[in-house]
C-alpha cells in the first residue's frame, strides 16, 4: 500500500512539473506575443492591454497562469464541478474567450404559467460532473419543468467593462418606459460581493456582479467547486452538508493565497480579466459601413449601445476610455429568457450581450440555440418585437448589409 501511494505521489509531482513546464512555455509565448503585438501596434485575441508597465505584465501572466491551470481533488476541484479549468469553457477563439461547453439549470413553472425556482433557497444550478464515487452529484429533480442551458460569455475586455461608472448605466435605464419607444432596460442593482457596495451588475448573463473580484469568485466555486474567501461554502443541490464534508476532505475555503506571491486564485483571476484586451473590429468596407445604418435604423442600437465611456479610474488605461461593447448592459425581455430567476433578475431578463468580437462567436444565444446571427435576430420578441419585424421585411441588399456589420464587429 505504501509503495502503491509513493508511485501516486511520484505520478503526481510528474503531472505537476509537466503543467508547470506547459504554464512556462504558454507564459514565454505570451510575452513573445505580446511584445510582437506592442511592435504592431495593434492586438490579436488574447493579448492583454496594450501599455501595460511591467508589474502589470506580471499580474496579468499570473493570472494567465491560474486560468490555464487544471484544478485536482486534492487543490479543492468539487465535490460538485462543470469544469476543471477557466480555459477549458472561455477558450474560443483564444484564452479568455467564450466556448461550447454549457452549464445547466432549472426551475419550474407554477399552474399559472409563471416561472418559479425550485425551493426557498432559490438555487438552480446542476452540475455536470462529480468526483469519483459521485455521491455529491446533483441531479434534477422530477418537479423541474424548466431546464435551461448557458454557454460562456468571453471576457475580452472585461476590465473596460468594470470600469463604466454606475451612473451612466443608470442613465441608460428606463424601466418605466417614459420615451415610449417601448424598450423597457433595466439596471441590476445589487450588492458586491468584494466590497458590500450597493453597484450595478454588469458581468454574466443576468448582471448578477458588478466587480471581476466576484464575478470570478463565483465562477470559482460553482463551476469547479473551490470555496473561496467570497464563496466560502459548496455547493451541490440538495446534498446536505454532512455529506459534501465526506465527499471533498478540503478545508473551506479552499482557495489560499499562494505564499510566494501572497495572492488568492481570485485575485489572479481579476488581474487577468481586468488586463485582457478587446478584440479589435474586422475589416469594414463601404457594405458594412451601410449595414451599420441598417442597424441603427432597425433601432438595434437602443440595447447594443454602439460606445460607453469609463469614468476616472487611477490606471490610466481604463481611465475615460471609449469601450465600443455594442451593449448597454442592462436587463430586458427581448423574448429569449430562460426562466431562471437569479440575482435581481426575472426568468424573462437577460443582459444585453456585448457584440464586439461577435465574428468569432458561435452558436449565439444565451443557450446557444442559434447558429447565425440570423437566427438569433429572429429570435428576438417582447421588447426587442418592432426592430425584428422591421428585420424581417428588409430588402435584400439591406440584410445583406446589415449581416456584412455584423461579421466586422
Amino acid at each position: 500500500m505504501g509503495r502503491v501511494s509513493a508511485a501516486a505521489g511520484q505520478r503526481s509531482d510528474v503531472r505537476r512539473a509537466i503543467g508547470s513546464l506547459l504554464v512556462l512555455l504558454g507564459a514565454l509565448l505570451l510575452f513573445a506575443t505580446a511584445m510582437l503585438s506592442a511592435q504592431r501596434g495593434a492586438t490579436v485575441p488574447g493579448d492583454p492591454l496594450p501599455g501595460l508597465t511591467a508589474s502589470e505584465f506580471e499580474e496579468f501572466r499570473l493570472g494567465l497562469d491560474d486560468f490555464l491551470e487544471v484544478e485536482t481533488s486534492e487543490e479543492g476541484l468539487g465535490p460538485a464541478f462543470n469544469g476543471t479549468s477557466c480555459a477549458g469553457c472561455h477558450s474560443v477563439p483564444a484564452i479568455g474567450g467564450s466556448g461550447v461547453v454549457a452549464e445547466v439549470r432549472a426551475a419550474r413553472r407554477l399552474s399559472t404559467g409563471e416561472a418559479a425556482p425550485l425551493d426557498a433557497t432559490g438555487e438552480s444550478l446542476f452540475h455536470l460532473f462529480s468526483l469519483p464515487g459521485h455521491a455529491c452529484q446533483p441531479t434534477i429533480p422530477p418537479d423541474a419543468t424548466i431546464v435551461a442551458r448557458r454557454v460562456p460569455i468571453p471576457l475580452f475586455g472585461a476590465g473596460l467593462v468594470e470600469a463604466i461608472d454606475d451612473e451612466t448605466l443608470l442613465d441608460l435605464a428606463d424601466p418605466l418606459d417614459r420615451n415610449r419607444d417601448g424598450v423597457r432596460g433595466r439596471a441590476a442593482l445589487i450588492v458586491d460581493r468584494a466590497t458590500g457596495d450597493r453597484r450595478v451588475g454588469r458581468f454574466g448573463w443576468k448582471s448578477q456582479h458588478a466587480t471581476l473580484l466576484a464575478f470570478g469568485a463565483d465562477a470559482y466555486r460553482n463551476e469547479m467547486g473551490i470555496t473561496n474567501d467570497l464563496f466560502p461554502t459548496e455547493l451541490a443541490y440538495l446534498v446536505d452538508a454532512e455529506q459534501l464534508r465526506r465527499c471533498d476532505l478540503i478545508p473551506d475555503p479552499e482557495d489560499r493565497a499562494d505564499p510566494r506571491t501572497g495572492r488568492r486564485g481570485i485575485d489572479n483571476f481579476e488581474s487577468f480579466m481586468k488586463l485582457l484586451a478587446p478584440l479589435a473590429r474586422g475589416p469594414v468596407d463601404d457594405e458594412a459601413r451601410a449595414g451599420e445604418g441598417v442597424f441603427h435604423d432597425l433601432g438595434c442600437a437602443v440595447c447594443h449601445v454602439p460606445a460607453l465611456t469609463t469614468g476616472a479610474n487611477a490606471n490610466p488605461l481604463l481611465h475615460r476610455r471609449a469601450v465600443a461593447l455594442f451593449s448597454d448592459l442592462l436587463l430586458h425581455d427581448v423574448g429569449t429568457g430562460d426562466g431562471i430567476h437569479q440575482g435581481v433578475a426575472g426568468p424573462d431578463e437577460i443582459r444585453t450581450p456585448a457584440l464586439w468580437g461577435l465574428r468569432f462567436r458561435r452558436p449565439l444565444l444565451h443557450d446557444g440555440s442559434a447558429s447565425t446571427t440570423d437566427q438569433a435576430i429572429l429570435r428576438h420578441d417582447g421588447e426587442a418585437r418592432p426592430s425584428r419585424e422591421r428585420f424581417e421585411v428588409l430588402g435584400e441588399a439591406e440584410r445583406r448589409a446589415l449581416l456584412r456589420f455584423l461579421a466586422s464587429l
